[in-house]
């Protein structure tokens, strides 16, 4: 698997098992990672993540978990028996239940890579003030990756938008960037979106890309055109495409 190809992360955001499967099998060596998110997982449970693994995909849970930290502890734990590759769980939870996460994914065999989300992309600065968060989503997606930060896990999740200074403040930290749109593909409900290459220029690690590939006419070639996009971004001096 090339380098570019190793930065997409497919969303397998499907109604269930077969619908996930065939597509794992359609992009199958198109993509680095494949994730599992709340609505696939609470229909199919952790024996579609053994397939998938048995399958010889690596898999990223997105079950964003927040709760008092002994209950995420034991999720965690849970997640990690799977031989999950990465798991979400929200920043916003608070320190004492990050450092819980990150203890319980520590006493991992094999520790997942443990994400910190910080604001979904479907978000903006009047969700944020809706809300009470004083600054703007910026502010508040710093503030929370420092949390993580603090609290020793891997990486967050925010949109491209903001990985700059996450980058510049938190350089040992991978970024993974949802809310990724080709050009020509509609934003949907995503508030804070970007192009494959922007992203990847601004320093993300990892771009997670759902709709833009489930519902092309061919899954596999439009994955293969974000990774073209990625592998374009990683080689210094090439203009974006239009």
């Amino acid at each position: 698997m090339s380098g570019a190809s190793s930065r997409l992360i497919v969303a397998l955001d499907l109604p269930d098992r077969g619908a996930a499967l065939g597509m794992l099998d359609r992009l199958a060596g198109r993509a680095g990672c494949f994730k599992v998110g709340l609505e696939l997982f609470v229909r199919e449970g952790p024996s579609l993540v053994e397939e998938m693994r048995a399958r010889g995909a690596t898999v990223f849970l997105d079950l964003k978990l927040h709760d008092i930290p002994n209950t995420v502890a034991g999720a965690v734990r849970s997640a990690a028996a799977l031989g999950v590759e990465m798991l979400t769980v929200h920043a916003s939870g608070g320190k004492r239940m990050l450092e819980a996460a990150r203890r319980a994914a520590e006493s991992a065999g094999r520790p997942p890579l443990l994400l910190g989300v910080t604001a979904l992309t479907s978000l903006d600065d009047d969700d944020a003030e809706r809300l009470g968060i004083a600054g703007g989503i910026e502010r508040w997606v710093e503030r929370l990756a420092g949390l993580a930060d603090e609290a020793g896990l891997g990486g967050v999740v925010s949109s491209a938008g903001e990985v700059p200074r996450l980058r510049a403040r938190f350089p040992r930290m991978r970024l993974v960037v949802p809310g990724i749109r080709p050009a020509g593909a509609a934003a949907a409900d995503q508030a804070r979106t970007a192009r494959p290459a922007q992203a990847i220029r601004s320093g993300a690690d990892f771009l997670v890309v759902g709709r833009p590939i489930l519902e092309a006419s061919d899954p596999a070639a439009a994955a293969e055109r974000i990774v073209a996009e990625i592998d374009s971004a990683l080689r210094p001096g090439e203009p974006e495409k239009a």
